[in-house]
C-alpha cells in the first residue's frame, strides 16, 4: 500500500470542513510556518522536497520560487491555476471537492512564503460547484482567523480570492490565465518577462498548480528532507493520478512516484486492469497533449526494462520511444479502440480550444482536425497520411505558448505508432466504418484472464 499524503482522509466523513479538517491535523503547518518559519526557511523546505509542478511542466516548485524579483514596495502575488482544462485529468477537480482545505493551507502557507498579502485561486469557469465548496472553505478558514488581518497573531495579512474563468483551454497557460484574471482576452504572453518578473498587473508572481500547492502542506509538516525520501530519483513525493479509459476501477490515485506501470494498471490496488476482460491497445499518460504510446512501450523501455510512473521514466527514450507524465492524465485503451478517431477527436478539440494568435496553430490545428476527419470518414490518401505529419512538424516549436506543441504531439505519435493503422483507413474506407483495426502486431500488453478482471 503506497504512503497517502493528500488523499489520507479522503473518506473521512465531513473532511469538507473546517472541524473535521482540524481534527485530522489540518491548519498544522499553517501554524508552523507562520509562527516559527520564516519565508526563506520555506522556500528552502520545498527546495529540499525535490517537488516539482504538478500541473504538466514539472518543474522544480523550490526553483520557481526563488526566481521571484522581490522589489521594495512592489506587491507581489501568489496565483493558483485551477484551470485544469487537460483532457483526461480531473484529480484537481476531485482534491478541491472533498479536501478544499487542503488547498487554502497550502495557499496560506505559499502566499506567506513568497511575500504575498493577496492571492489568487483561478479556476475554470464550468466548475461552479467547486467554486461555491472553495469559497465556503475561505469564510470557515477566515472566521476562524486562518485567512484576513494579523493571521495568529503574527502580524502576516493575507486576503485570498477565488476567480473564475471562462472556460478556455488557452488559460491554463500561465501568462493567458493572468490575462483572463486581469480582465482581458486570455491570450498568451510573449516570454520573457516572465511572471515572476512582470506578471499579474505587472508585479512578481508565482504560479503554481492545486495539486503543487496542496503538496507544500505535508513538506512543511515533515519537512522537506522527508518529502525526497518518497518516490523515486528526482521524481520525489506522491503523485494524483486521474485514471480513465478502458479500466475496470477508473478514477483519481494517490501513487508514489516510482511504482511501475504494470503495476498501476493491473493491480487490485489500483485500476484493477482492463475493463471487460479485454487487452490493453495504448495509453495516453498525462493527458491529451502528451505522446500516445502502443501497450508494449507503455509496460516497458524499448529494451524490455519495466517502464515507472515518474518524470524521466515515462520520458525515457524522448518521443521515439516515450512519453511524458505531464498533469496525470493517464487514458487507456482497449483493443476495440480507433486510433485514428482518437487522434481526430483531440485534434477537434485543439483547434477549438486555439485561441488564434499564432499562425501555425490557428491554420494547422484546422488543417490536423480536417485531414483526420478525411481518413477517419473513409475518405483519405496515403498523400493525406504524410501531409498530416508535415502539418505538425511545422506547429511543433513555432508558437508563443505550449498549445501548439500540445496539438502536434499526440498526432506525430500516432503515426509514428500506429501508422499501419491510418494505412488500413485508407485501403479499407468501407471496412474501417463498421469495424476497428484492433490490435497492432507490436503491441503486446500483459494478458489477464477474464474471470481475474472480474474479480478485480
Amino acid at each position: 500500500m503506497g504512503r497517502k499524503l493528500l488523499l489520507e482522509h479522503i473518506n473521512v466523513p465531513g473532511i469538507n470542513t473546517l472541524a473535521v479538517y482540524r481534527e485530522k491535523g489540518g491548519y498544522r503547518a499553517v501554524e508552523k510556518a507562520l509562527k516559527t518559519l520564516t519565508p526563506e526557511e520555506i522556500v528552502e523546505e520545498v527546495k529540499k522536497s525535490g517537488l516539482r509542478g504538478r500541473g504538466g511542466a514539472g518543474f522544480p516548485t523550490g526553483m520557481k520560487w526563488s526566481f521571484l524579483a522581490k522589489p521594495e514596495g512592489v506587491p507581489r502575488y501568489l496565483v493558483c491555476n485551477a484551470d485544469e482544462s487537460e483532457p483526461g485529468t480531473f484529480k484537481d477537480r476531485y482534491l478541491m471537492t472533498h479536501i478544499p482545505h487542503a488547498l487554502i493551507e497550502g495557499m496560506i502557507v505559499s502566499s506567506f512564503a513568497l511575500g504575498a498579502n493577496t492571492s489568487y485561486i483561478y479556476v475554470r469557469g464550468e466548475m461552479m460547484p467547486q467554486i461555491r465548496i472553495l469559497e465556503r472553505a475561505i469564510e470557515e478558514a477566515k472566521a476562524a482567523g486562518f485567512l484576513g488581518k494579523n493571521i495568529l497573531g503574527t502580524g502576516y495579512d493575507l486576503e485570498l480570492y477565488v476567480q473564475p474563468g471562462g472556460g478556455a483551454y488557452i488559460c491554463g497557460e500561465e501568462t493567458a490565465l493572468l490575462e483572463s484574471l486581469e480582465g482581458k482576452r486570455g491570450n498568451p504572453r510573449i516570454k520573457p518577462p516572465f511572471p515572476a518578473i512582470a506578471g499579474l498587473y505587472g508585479c512578481p508572481t508565482v504560479v503554481n498548480n492545486v495539486e503543487s500547492i496542496a503538496a507544500v502542506v505535508p513538506i512543511v509538516n515533515d519537512g522537506g528532507d522527508e518529502y525526497a525520501k518518497i518516490g523515486i530519483g528526482r521524481s520525489t513525493g506522491t503523485k494524483l493520478i486521474s485514471a480513465s479509459g478502458n479500466l475496470v476501477k477508473p478514477g483519481v490515485y494517490e501513487i508514489e512516484l516510482g511504482l511501475p506501470v504494470e503495476e498501476f494498471i493491473y493491480s487490485d490496488e489500483y485500476c484493477g486492469g482492463i475493463a471487460n476482460g479485454k487487452r490493453l491497445k495504448a495509453t495516453v499518460a498525462g493527458g491529451s497533449s502528451v505522446p500516445v504510446l502502443p501497450a508494449n512501450l507503455t509496460l516497458k523501455y524499448a529494451n524490455g526494462e519495466p517502464r515507472l510512473m515518474s518524470y524521466e521514466s515515462l520520458s525515457e527514450g524522448g518521443f521515439a520511444t516515450g512519453t511524458m507524465l505531464g498533469s496525470g492524465g493517464f487514458i487507456a485503451f482497449d483493443e476495440d479502440q480507433c486510433i485514428v478517431r482518437n487522434t481526430w477527436n483531440f485534434s477537434r478539440f485543439y483547434h477549438h480550444e486555439s485561441c488564434g494568435q499564432c499562425s501555425p496553430c490557428r491554420e494547422g490545428t484546422g488543417w490536423m482536425e480536417k485531414i483526420l476527419h478525411k481518413i477517419e470518414h473513409g475518405h483519405g490518401t496515403m498523400e493525406d497520411i504524410d501531409l498530416l505529419w508535415d502539418v505538425q512538424r511545422k506547429i511543433e516549436g513555432n508558437t508563443i505558448c505550449p498549445l501548439g506543441d500540445a496539438a502536434a504531439w499526440p498526432v506525430a505519435s500516432a503515426i509514428r505508432h500506429f501508422r499501419d493503422e491510418f494505412e488500413w483507413h485508407v485501403k479499407e474506407p468501407m471496412k474501417s466504418q463498421s469495424t476497428n483495426y484492433g490490435l497492432a502486431n507490436y503491441a503486446n500488453p500483459i494478458e489477464k484472464k477474464p474471470e481475474e478482471v472480474k474479480e478485480a
